[in-house]
Order: C-alpha cells, then sequence, then structure tokens
C-alpha cells in the first residue's frame, strides 16, 4: 500500500509516464507520423418517437384523438394508427414523405394558424420540425413494450390479480356505484349485484372518480405514473369520455365537481391545484401556493373558493375568480400537525371543512378566518374526532350533514369509522383485516358506506351497526368480463 509522499511521488511518476506515452504517440517513427485531427462531430441522432415526439403529441392531440375519443376517426396514440389517418382515408403519415403526410398538411402553421390541435395554441416551429424530420426518417416507432396502449373499451383489463382500489363514489340518485380499476373505472349497481358500465381510457391509474352534482357525468383523475397526468370527463349513460385534458407527466389527484356544474378541480404532484371549465374544456385555474403534491381539492358552497390538502401538511383556502391563495385553514405551526394531509370534504350546505390525513384524526375547520392569526393557534378548528389507527386515507361526509366517516390504514388492517358531527361520538366501527382502507363514501341516503383498499374487494357496510353486508370484487379475478351493454 502506497501512503503519505509515497503516494504524491507515484501520482507524479505516472503524469511523467502519461505524457511521454503522449508525446511518443505524436512523434511516432522518426517524426514520420503527424497527431491525428479530431474525429468530425457526429450528426444529429435520429428522431426518437417514444422521447421527442409522443411527448409532444400526448400533451397536445391525445385528449381528442385517443381510441375512447377518436375525433374524425383518428387515433394517436399508437403510432401504426396514425400512419393509417382517419375518416377521410387520405394516409396521415407516409414514412419517409414528410411532404405527402397530411399530418404535417394539419399542424404547419400559416398566416400564424394551424388546423390542428383544434382550439389550442398551435405547435411550435421546433416541435413541428422534429415531426416533420420523424416521418422523413421513417416515422419508427421506438416505444418500449410496457408504453404502448394495450386497452380500450373493446379490449378491457383482464385482472389475474385484484387491484388495488383507491376510490368510490355513489351517484346522487343511489343507483351506481363509480368504482377505480386499472385502466379504467368499473360502474356497479348500487347493491354490488351487477357491472353496468367499464370505461376503459388512457389513464393507467386511476386516483379519483367522482360523479357531477346531477349524476350525469364522471370526473376522474389519474394518469401513467412518469409519463401522463390525466383528466377524464365521461358521460355516464353513453359510457362515452367527453373529454380528456392532459397536463404533465405523472399522475392527478382529489377531482371535484363545482357545486354549480361548471368546473372540476384536481391535484397535481407538480405542488399546484388547477381546474378546467367543461364547456370550453380549457384550463381556467392555476395556483401554486403548496410546497409538496396536492392529494385532494374541493370547492366552497358557491363555486367562489377552492380547498385543497396536500403532502405538505396544509389545508389552503385559494380564491377560485382571482386564482389567489387567501389563508392557510388548518394551523402551520410546527409540531401542530404531524404528517401529510390526505383527504378533504366540505359539508353539504356549509363552508365548514372536513379534513383527514397522517395523525389518524379526523377534523372539522371553519373555511374562514373570524379570528386574526395568533402565532401557535388553531382558531379554525370546530372538532377533533378520536384517531383511527394509522393514517386516514379518506374522510367524507354524509349527504345530510348529519355524521363523517373515515377510513384509515396500518399494519396491513383497515378500519372504517363513522361519527356523530353534533358531539363526536363514535357511531360505528368496523375493522378489515385483509388489508388497509384508502376510500370511502356515503350511499344518499346515508344509510350504507361503501369502502375499499388495498385488498380489491368493495365493502357495503351497514353505516348505523358495522355490519359487512356484501363484499364483492368489481371484476372477476382471472376470466374476461366484456364491456356491459
Amino acid at each position: 500500500m502506497v501512503t503519505g509522499g509515497g503516494l504524491t511521488r507515484m501520482k507524479r511518476y505516472l503524469s511523467v509516464i502519461g505524457l511521454s506515452l503522449l508525446t511518443f504517440a505524436a512523434i511516432g517513427d522518426g517524426g514520420s507520423r503527424s497527431v491525428r485531427a479530431a474525429d468530425p462531430p457526429a450528426g444529429p441522432a435520429n428522431v426518437s418517437y417514444f422521447r421527442d415526439i409522443r411527448p409532444i403529441f400526448q400533451a397536445q392531440c391525445h385528449g381528442c384523438h385517443q381510441p375512447a375519443k377518436s375525433s374524425g376517426g383518428y387515433v394517436m396514440t399508437v403510432a401504426d394508427a396514425m400512419r393509417k389517418g382517419g375518416e377521410s382515408g387520405t394516409p396521415a403519415i407516409v414514412p419517409g414523405q414528410p411532404d405527402k403526410s397530411e399530418l404535417m398538411a394539419q399542424i404547419v402553421v400559416t398566416n400564424g394558424q394551424a388546423l390542428m390541435p383544434k382550439g389550442k395554441p398551435a405547435l411550435t416551429a421546433p416541435q413541428i420540425e422534429l415531426v416533420k424530420r420523424w416521418i422523413a426518417e421513417g416515422a419508427n416507432d421506438d416505444s418500449p413494450a410496457s408504453a404502448r396502449p394495450q386497452f380500450d373499451m373493446q379490449r378491457p383489463p383482464v385482472y389475474s390479480a385484484a387491484p388495488v382500489l383507491t376510490s368510490v363514489d355513489f351517484s346522487p340518485d343511489g343507483q351506481f356505484l363509480a368504482v377505480s380499476g386499472y385502466h379504467e373505472v368499473l360502474i356497479a349497481k348500487a347493491d354490488g349485484s351487477e357491472l353496468a358500465a367499464r370505461l376503459v381510457g388512457l389513464s393507467e391509474r386511476i386516483e379519483s372518480a367522482k360523479f357531477s352534482p346531477d349524476g350525469k357525468r364522471l370526473a376522474v383523475s389519474g394518469g401513467s405514473p412518469g409519463r401522463l397526468g390525466e383528466l377524464q370527463i365521461w358521460d355516464v349513460a353513453e359510457k362515452k369520455l367527453g373529454l380528456s385534458y392532459t397536463v404533465g407527466y405523472d399522475t392527478l389527484y382529489g377531482a371535484s365537481w363545482s357545486p354549480n356544474g361548471k368546473f372540476v378541480a384536481f391535484g397535481c404532484p407538480d405542488n399546484t391545484v388547477r381546474a378546467i371549465e367543461l364547456e370550453t374544456g380549457k384550463q381556467v385555474f392555476f395556483n401554486g401556493a403548496h410546497n409538496d403534491w396536492v392529494l385532494d381539492t374541493t370547492f366552497s358552497v358557491n363555486s367562489d373558493h377552492v380547498i385543497t390538502v396536500s403532502r405538505d401538511m396544509s389545508t389552503k383556502l385559494i380564491d377560485f375568480g382571482t386564482q389567489r391563495f387567501i389563508d392557510n385553514i388548518t394551523s402551520i405551526t410546527p409540531g401542530a400537525l404531524k404528517g401529510g394531509l390526505n383527504s378533504v370534504d366540505r359539508h353539504p350546505t356549509k363552508d365548514e371543512l372536513l379534513v383527514g390525513g397522517a395523525d389518524g384524526a379526523p377534523k372539522i375547520f371553519k373555511m374562514v378566518r373570524d379570528k386574526a392569526r395568533q402565532i401557535g393557534d388553531n382558531s379554525n378548528l370546530i372538532r377533533e374526532f378520536p384517531a383511527l389507527p394509522g393514517r386516514v386515507y379518506c374522510v367524507a361526509f354524509s349527504r345530510d350533514g348529519q355524521r363523517i366517516a373515515a377510513v384509515s390504514s396500518l399494519d396491513g388492517k383497515g378500519e372504517v369509522r363513522v361519527y356523530s358531527v353534533t358531539d363526536g361520538a363514535q357511531v360505528m366501527r368496523a375493522e378489515v383485516p385483509s388489508g388497509g382502507l384508502f376510500t370511502v363514501a356515503f350511499s344518499a341516503d346515508g344509510k350504507t358506506l361503501a369502502c375499499a383498499g388495498f385488498d380489491g374487494q368493495v365493502r357495503l357496510v351497514d353505516a348505523a351497526s358495522g355490519q359487512i353486508v356484501k363484499a364483492f370484487f368489481p371484476v372477476p379475478v382471472g376470466q374476461p368480463v366484456a364491456a356491459a351493454k
């Protein structure tokens, strides 16, 4: 082993040898050889569909041109389908010939405008040049098999194992139950007796599925981790995708409807909360006050404020019209809250917020502060309920506002509880030993709870006694199930 001064001398010795070898290579045999010139710079690498082209189409085109919503009969989520074209019968892409490719005619900017994407800003000049180069180089698809779409409404998933369930929601009329699946939302009869529809879209992971106030539509937040964030709006009766709004490169969370039915808000892993207008499909709200993922959202009674919860341990109040942050509803005093917040729900008729998170204790807060903020205060708190074991993943008000429900997970076990809003007393408690619970919802009449989680079963629980009335898998495991007619 060489140490100390010996190491320093060794470094110098090796440097001298390296210099001598370099000089010998340059001089060569008696000076008859010269130093080789540097290699010429390599030309630009071929355009990659997966790395360069797919993200452009994903952000600008997939919302309208996918299997669940193929405007003009044109699907752009698969390169093979893109080449064929749509209803016109004209090939959209002629490999090696961008000038003869209809796609180029649609996206090229003329007099400051382009035919496509419809209703969105035109692609930038560098983006258009990338697409042109990709076609000129043969329009090859280098996507890995894992990133290629495998499922659609005609080819729904087949489950070899039950998926983790992250969202349940009863329709306002009490007839149906929306359950998150893999690449789909499952619409079951409210009593679990029958599967009524399978709404299959682009998103691999479904984080929330919520019925609109009138029950006619379903807002679905999710995406494909590391690739796509997507908000879907489905027509429930027609089983058709009305809108796909893509944003970012990771899954979206906590979709919520404004009470007037005009807007849908959702949380993002880029620490922002956003909302779209249903009539136009455009983003009309954006706020970045959080400093960690926004996991759930809700609107005020008058649809004029958005309330959000995040992994950053805060509940924030944001003005919808101005998009400005107003206040931290929960205490921001260090140590007052322990861990992130996962779920928020608003009282059906009052601006009071039910919040649940890592400390296991559901809490109700006033939306609007009526006392000046003091250091260390928690003056918006109305009531704190006894803690559940582990983390609370979802909370819900009953539709009459008289009770709240919460579900939690700890050490592979789940628990659901119901409390009285008036006095905080525990009304019901039920355990699920086969896995944590991640989602809960009251039925329209308040008599039944639907809860689900890790083991992939939906459990219908009597909200008064805690008796499990029925437990079922939304889709049979290990056998194909056709889309419901």
